[in-house]
C-alpha cells in the first residue's frame, strides 16, 4: 500500500471518528442551554477557519466570492442548513437521544442520492432504487411502530443532504465553503453571546477553566473532521471513502445503546435492520459497478 493512501485511510478515520465520538464532547456541556454552546461553536468554528485559511494564503477564493453574488447566496443557505443540523443535532445529544441520531446519518447517504436524482439529474440506478425503497421501508415502520416520524433523523438526514446538493452547486473547497459559512454565523452569534452575558448569563463566567477550555474547542473539533475528511478524499478512493462513512453512525448508535444505555426495543431492532440492508444494498452495489468499471477499462 503507497504511503499516500495511508495517509488518506488515517485521515478518513480521523474524520469519522472525530464525528462519531463527538457526542461525548457535547455530553459535557449538557448543563448549558443549547443555542449558547452552538453560538460559540459558531464562533470559534469561524475563528478555527480564518486561522486556517490564512495559513495557507489563498486569498483567490474571496476575489471569487465578490463576483459572483449566487456562490455567496448558496453559501448563507448553507450556513442556515448548518445552524439548523447543529441544533438539533447537540439538542438530541443534550436530551439523551443519541442513537436517533446515528439512524440520520445511516439514512443520509440514501436520502442524498435520491436529492441528487430529484435535483442534479443524477439516474438511480437498479440497486439504488432497491435502497431507497428499503430504507423508506423501515422509516415507515418506525413511524406507525412509535406513532410519529422519526423527525430527528429526518432533519439530520435531510439538511445534511440538502446541505450537499447545494455545495455541488459552489465551485470552492471543503475548507473555504465552510469558513464563508462560519464567517457569515459570527456576527449573529456574537450578538446572541453579548446578549446572554448582559442579562446575567455568560458560559465563559461561571464555569471554570475547563468549561472555558471544552467551548474554546467547539471549533477545533468542528473543523478537523471536515478538514481531515477533505484531505482523506484526495488520498483514497470515493468508494472507499463512502464505505468508511458508515463508522460515524455505528460509533453513535453503540454510544447510544451501550454508553448511554438509551431505549431500544426489538421494534426498534426491526426498523433499524431494514436502513441497515438498505444500506447493505447500496454499497454492495456501488462496489460491484466500481469493479465492473474497473474491469472494462483495464480490458479495453
Amino acid at each position: 500500500m503507497k504511503i499516500s493512501s495511508v495517509r488518506g485511510y488515517l485521515y478518513a478515520l480521523l474524520a469519522y471518528g472525530t464525528w462519531g465520538f463527538l457526542p461525548i464532547y457535547w455530553k459535557q456541556l449538557q448543563d448549558l442551554p443549547v443555542l449558547e454552546t452552538l453560538a460559540h461553536r459558531l464562533v470559534w468554528s469561524a475563528v478555527t477557519m480564518l486561522l486556517f485559511l490564512t495559513v495557507l494564503r489563498d486569498r483567490t477564493w474571496l476575489h471569487s466570492l465578490r463576483r459572483s453574488p449566487r456562490t455567496l447566496l448558496l453559501l448563507c443557505a448553507a450556513s442556515l442548513l448548518t445552524l439548523v443540523n447543529w441544533f438539533t443535532y447537540m439538542w438530541a445529544v443534550n436530551t439523551g437521544y443519541v442513537a436517533r441520531i446515528s439512524l440520520g446519518y445511516f439514512i443520509n447517504p440514501l436520502l442524498s442520492v435520491l436529492l441528487a436524482s430529484l435535483f442534479l439529474g443524477e439516474r438511480l440506478r437498479g440497486g439504488q432504487r432497491t435502497a431507497v425503497l428499503v430504507a423508506a421501508a423501515g422509516v415507515l415502520y418506525l413511524t406507525l411502530n412509535r406513532g410519529e416520524l422519526p423527525w430527528i433523523a429526518l432533519s439530520l438526514a435531510s439538511t445534511f443532504g440538502i446541505y450537499g446538493v447545494i455545495r455541488k452547486k459552489i465551485d470552492v473547497s471543503g475548507a473555504q465553503g465552510f469558513g464563508t459559512e462560519m464567517t457569515l454565523m459570527l456576527g449573529p452569534a456574537l450578538l446572541f453571546l453579548l446578549i446572554t452575558g448582559q442579562q446575567g448569563g455568560g458560559a465563559m463566567t461561571g464555569g471554570g477553566w475547563v468549561r472555558i477550555a471544552l467551548l474554546l474547542g467547539t471549533g477545533v473539533v468542528s473543523a478537523v473532521p471536515l478538514v481531515s475528511f477533505g484531505a482523506a478524499s484526495r488520498h483514497i478512493p470515493l468508494s472507499t471513502l463512502g464505505l468508511l462513512q458508515y463508522l460515524a453512525p455505528s460509533t453513535q448508535f453503540l454510544l447510544g445503546v451501550f454508553l448511554y444505555k438509551e431505549p431500544f426495543t426489538t421494534a426498534d431492532l426491526v426498523g433499524y435492520a431494514f436502513i441497515w440492508a438498505a444500506l447493505l444494498i447500496y454499497s454492495l452495489e456501488g462496489v460491484l459497478r466500481t469493479r465492473k468499471s474497473a474491469q472494462m477499462g483495464y480490458s479495453a
